[in-house]
């Protein structure tokens, strides 16, 4: 009957592990946005963002 037990505790904890990694949210790995250039920056570069 224990082992009966263990193998039921440690079937459970493994299904929570399992389930506590599988719902680990993704990670953003969007670009930062661009930062807008003023006039002068834009003049002195030479380029228009």
């Amino acid at each position: 009957m224990l082992t009966r037990l263990t193998r039921g505790l440690v079937a459970v904890g493994l299904t929570l592990t399992i389930a506590a990694c599988a719902t680990a949210p993704a990670a953003d790995i969007a670009p930062p946005p661009m930062k807008q250039t003023d006039a002068k920056t834009q003049l002195e570069s030479g380029k228009k963002f």
